[in-house]
C-alpha cells in the first residue's frame, strides 16, 4: 500500500540521506570527544591553583565515602517527596479546572478560565518565591504549591482539549437515558477523555519532576541543592562537578524511567492498544453451533417446519 502523503524518495534522495546521517552522527561524535576532552583537561583556577580533570581519580575518591551516598539518598527521597505530593495535587486541580473549563454557565466557566490562564503565564520560579514570602509556607510546601498549582492548570487544559475531542454523540447518548449533564460529564466522556490523554499527563509529570531542581533557590533540601551546595560547602569545591555529574545522571535516570512509563502507556491506551482481535475461521472450517432440538416444531398439517435432518 503507497502513501499519497508523500513521494517514496528515489535513488538519489536516499543517497543524500545516507550522506546527512553520516555527517551529522560524525558531527554529534566529535562534539561528544571535544566535550570530554575539554573536561578531562587540567584547569587553572583565578589565585593559580590547577585543577586535575574531571576523570582524575583525586576527584572521585570521595564517593567511596558513605556520608556522601547517604546524603545524595536524601536529596533524591526530597525531590520525589515534593514531586509525588505536587503530583497528585496537580491531578486533583487539573479534575477541577476540566470541570469548571467545560460548565455550561457562564459564571463558573469565565472566572475559572481567567484564573487558569493566570497559572499557566505566571513563571514556577516566581510562584514559589512569591508563595514563601507572602504565605511563610517554608520552602517544601511553596515548592509543592506552585508546582500543583503551575501543572494543574496544564492538565487542567489537557483534559479539557480531551473533552473536546469526544464525539458529540457520548454526551448526547448519556442525556438520552436520562443522566444529569454533570453525571453525563463524570461518567462517559472525562473517563474517555482521561484515557486518551493519559500519556500527555504521564509526560507532563516528568516536567513536574524536572521543575523541582527550582526549589534549590528556596534552599530545600532536594537533590540539586545537596549536590551543588551541601556536599562542596562539607568536602571542598574541587569536587563539585562530580557531585554535578552524579546529580546529573540520576535526574537522567527518572526522568527517562517517567518518560518509558509514558511511552508504554501510549502504546497500551492508544489506537488498538486493547482491543481485542476477532478470530476468524479458516476457510472450510465453520464454528460449531448447538441447536436445542426439543425448540425445533416438528412438521404438521399444512406444510409446516419439519425436523432437521
Amino acid at each position: 500500500m503507497t502513501s499519497v502523503l508523500y513521494d517514496v524518495p528515489g535513488p538519489k534522495a536516499k543517497r543524500l540521506a545516507r550522506v546527512i546521517s553520516v555527517i551529522a552522527v560524525l558531527v554529534i561524535a566529535g562534539i561528544l570527544v571535544a566535550v570530554i576532552i575539554a573536561l578531562a583537561v587540567p584547569r587553572t583556577t583565578a589565585s593559580g591553583q590547577v585543577v586535575p580533570g574531571l576523570f582524575d581519580p583525586s576527584r572521585w575518591d570521595v564517593f567511596n565515602d558513605l556520608v556522601v551516598w547517604r546524603s545524595i539518598g536524601n536529596g533524591v527521597l526530597g525531590t520525589l517527596r515534593m514531586a509525588g505530593i505536587a503530583a497528585l495535587l496537580a491531578i486533583v486541580i487539573g479534575v477541577l479546572f476540566s470541570f469548571a473549563r467545560t460548565a455550561s454557565l457562564a459564571v463558573i466557566r469565565i472566572p475559572s478560565t481567567v484564573i487558569l490562564e493566570f497559572f499557566r503565564g505566571m513563571p514556577v520560579l516566581l510562584m514559589m518565591l512569591f508563595i514563601l514570602l507572602v504565605f511563610s509556607t517554608g520552602a517544601y510546601w511553596a515548592g509543592v504549591s506552585a508546582l500543583a498549582l503551575y501543572n494543574g492548570a496544564i492538565i487542567g487544559e489537557i483534559l479539557r482539549a480531551g473533552i473536546a475531542a469526544l464525539p458529540r454523540g457520548q454526551r448526547e447518548g448519556g442525556l438520552s437515558i436520562g443522566l444529569s449533564p454533570v453525571r453525563t460529564r463524570f461518567l462517559i466522556e472525562f473517563p474517555q477523555a482521561a484515557r486518551n490523554m493519559l500519556p500527555i499527563i504521564i509526560a507532563q509529570l516528568v516536567v513536574l519532576l524536572k521543575d523541582t531542581a527550582l526549589a534549590y533557590i528556596l534552599a530545600y533540601s532536594e537533590l540539586l541543592y545537596v549536590a551543588t551546595k551541601t556536599l562542596p560547602n562539607f568536602f571542598g569545591n574541587r569536587y563539585l562537578y562530580s557531585f554535578f555529574f552524579v546529580a546529573l545522571l540520576i535526574y537522567l535516570a527518572m526522568n527517562l524511567l517517567l518518560s518509558f512509563i509514558a511511552r508504554l502507556v501510549a502504546k497500551r491506551t492508544g489506537p488498538g492498544g486493547r482491543i481485542a482481535r476477532p478470530r476468524i475461521p479458516r476457510r472450510g472450517v465453520h464454528p460449531q453451533v448447538d441447536i436445542d432440538m426439543s425448540r425445533v416444531p416438528d412438521a404438521g398439517v399444512g406444510g409446516g417446519a419439519g425436523p432437521l435432518q
